[in-house]
Formats: C-alpha cells, structure tokens, sequence
C-alpha cells in the first residue's frame, strides 16, 4: 500500500515466508496474509499437514496471490531445485503462526522433518514466532523450556501470547498475537535488519496526554493519543529494550495490542510526574512523547458543578515542568530525547526548549499539517541533536518514524 505522501510501504516487495502450523489459530493468519498483501509485500505460504486440517491451500493462495506449499509438494521431484532450499533463499523475513507444541520443540532440536522445519534449516532469515495453544499445554514446565530455549537464538524473535477466551473453552493465557501485533513484529524487524541494538537497555517512555480538572467532569487537556508513545515502545521492544511506557489518557483499544512491557497509566501531570521520578533512575533511554499539560485550575471542585455554578473565570497555575526536572536530574550515561508539537515555526521553539531543558536531543513535528501530529497514524518531524544538526524525517508511519528516532538518538 503506498502511503498518502507517495511514498512506499516499508514492506514494499519484501519476500515473506508465511508457515502455518496446526492449530485453531491458523484462521487468523488469513488476515496477517490479506495485510501483508496490502502492503506490497511478497507473500508465499507454507503450511504443515496438520494446518490443512483447519485452513485450505486454496484459502491462502487466493489471499497471498500465489500458490500455497505443502508437505505433498515437498516430496515431488518436479522442482528444478529442492523445494526448501528455493523457498528458504527466497525469504527475507519468515513468520511461523500459529507455532505449536510440536513445531517448538522441533526447531529447538534442530529436526527436519517436514517442509516447514527443513525451510527453517535452509534458510537465514529472521523468523518470528507467534505461539497459539491451551494455557495447561503453553504452561507445561517442558514448552516453557523449549520457549526459553528458543529465545537464546537471535535468529528468533518471540511474539506473547495473549490472554483470553480459548476455542477449549477457557479463558487464559493462549491465544496466538492479533494480525495488527504480528505486522508490527514484522515491519520493526525488516526496518532494522533484524538487529537488537537495545538489548540490556531500560527505556523509559511517556506517552499520551494528561488532564487538569476543574470539577468532577470537565478538565483542560489536549488530543494526543499516544499513539507516537506506543510506536516508540513497540520499536524500543523489538530492539531488545526493557519498555516501562508511562501513558496518559491512552485508550485500552490502542495499548491492546503493545508488546509484554510495563504499562504505568495515570491521568494528571502529577500522576506522570511520580511516574516518570520514580522509574528515571534505572532508564538508559528516556523519550519524552507525551503531550503533558502546561497549567491547571488552581482550584479543583470535588463534585460536577452545575451549569450556573461554572465560575465567570478560571484561576490557572502552572504545573511542574517534567522533563525540565529530569534534565536537572539526568546523569551522563543517561539520554533524554524530548518532544515538541509545534505550528508554523517548528524549529525556533524546539530549539528553546532543547537548551533550556538541557537535553540530549529534540525531536519537533508540525500538528498544523494533515496526517501529521496528534491521532494520525503518519508523521513527519526534525530531528536536533544537542550540537544544533538538524535531521529532517519526511511523512512516513509512526513506527517508521520511532525507528529513525531510535537510529539518530543512538548515533548521538
């Protein structure tokens, strides 16, 4: 899909490897293959004797536009070449959805002995993995082992499972990663060349807006969703970070489908502040997303006011600037990349602020330009680094956005 700027998706002729393996779950991945398409990526798809059981080549063929792989075609010598070494050159980036018991423990132990597990022996490329099972058989001390296990080869990133109501019946922990989780997994991997640059780092992350209220229902706040936060923390995570994302006013529609890291909601800027305070400490990264109030009523009304009880004027106070406060605090080993949402002159302000915060870097986007700024899903911005170098990011999606962010901040 090219985006509205013109410009390419980032999975634009990117070969993906999809291999189904058998499970309930394998009815999901016919919307991970529709996305996929959309986005301009090249989709093949494999699928073990047991997915066939649950979806049909016929299904995925249509969806992906391009015949479907099987076991039986695995052992006809019609191929010019062996039909798993083709495929496993082929692939820029596979994906194994839904993973089972079986296929697990099998690439664990490095065995071959279907289609599936011998183009994962004939090939390089990342793989991601998007578990799907009972909770009894995910929790199982021996699948948890093999999981582990499987997490110690780079090659592997591990998408969560997620908890819910389970085809068995139950409600728990299970259920394979929505298509919208696992195409985050992939875009973050093919944008990054599979590296993890933030292993071993803690990345603090403050996202979303907050509101100061003058009475039980009605507050001064802004639009910012957070969905720039959460981009942040979803690319930070697929990096290797250790993610604490302290969200303001998020909705649960948009943190449904962030990876497993540490989510702290608050409301007010006094909530945010104790949050950010008491996590800033032990952060290596903080990235300063959230659109945090400037002022607040000086006088707060317990109860809703009636209509004619609203006062004429609204006393305002400032509140505490937070990212000032954690650039008095900020120590040398530490990086603190600020945000400024800006009109017509983005840059003069931002740089302002980045002195006078005493920041590492700044990053300025325009909120007066169409899909731009608050609640789009693209964005454009400025990077500034602490020298004054000013790197400009045309319109692209916020996860493409986070990335380039994290590249110039780490180079900085």
């Amino acid at each position: 899909m090219t985006n509205r700027d013109g410009s390419k998706s980032s999975l634009h002729k990117i070969h993906v490897l999809v291999a189904i393996g058998g499970g309930i779950a394998a009815y999901k991945v016919c919307e991970l293959i529709s996305q996929l398409f959309k986005k301009e990526a090249k989709v093949k798809v494999i699928l073990t004797e047991s997915a066939q059981k649950f979806i049909t080549p016929l299904t995925v063929s249509t969806l992906s536009r391009h015949q479907a792989y099987t076991d039986e075609d695995f052992w006809q010598p019609t191929h010019s070449r062996p039909l798993h070494i083709a495929l496993g050159e082929w692939a820029d980036l596979m994906i194994i959805a839904p993973l089972t018991a079986n296929t697990l423990a099998k690439l664990v132990y490095g065995l071959g002995d279907n289609l599936l597990t011998n183009t994962v022996l004939a090939s390089t490329c990342p793989i991601i993995v998007a578990p799907a099972m009972n909770t009894e058989m995910w929790l199982q001390k021996s699948v948890q082992n093999n999981w582990q296990k499987l997490g110690e080869d780079k090659r592997y990133f591990s998408l969560h499972t997620n908890t819910g109501l389970l085809a068995c019946d139950r409600y728990g922990q299970g259920r394979m990663a929505e298509a919208t989780e696992i195409i985050t997994a992939i875009e973050s991997v093919i944008i990054t060349n599979g590296k993890r640059d933030l292993v071993g780092k803690n990345v603090l992350i403050s996202a979303g807006n907050t509101r100061e209220y003058l009475d039980y229902v009605r507050f001064i706040g802004n639009p910012a969703t957070g969905k720039m936060g959460i981009a942040l923390a979803c690319a930070c995570y697929y990096r290797g970070a250790n993610v604490t994302l302290v969200a303001g006013n998020i909705s649960n529609e948009l943190l449904q489908y962030t990876p497993p890291i540490q989510i702290i909601s608050v409301v007010t800027a006094q909530q945010m502040e104790k949050a950010m305070l008491s996590n800033f400490v032990q952060a290596d990264i903080i990235l300063m997303a959230a659109a945090v109030a400037d002022v607040k009523p000086k006088h707060y009304f317990p109860d809703k006011l009636g209509k004619k009880s609203l006062p004429q004027s609204i006393e305002l106070e400032y509140v505490t600037d937070i990212v000032a406060q954690l650039g008095e605090k900020k120590k040398p080993s530490q990086k603190l990349i600020g945000f400024a949402a800006q009109t017509k002159d983005i840059v003069t302000p931002a740089m302002s602020k980045l002195i006078r915060k005493k920041l590492d870097a700044i990053v300025t986007n325009p909120i007066d330009k169409d899909n731009a700024g608050f609640g789009s899903d693209t964005n454009e911005a400025i990077f500034i680094s602490k020298d004054g170098t000013q790197t400009v990011i045309p319109s692209t999606s916020k996860l493409l956005l986070a990335h380039r962010i994290l590249d110039l901040a780490l180079k900085n």
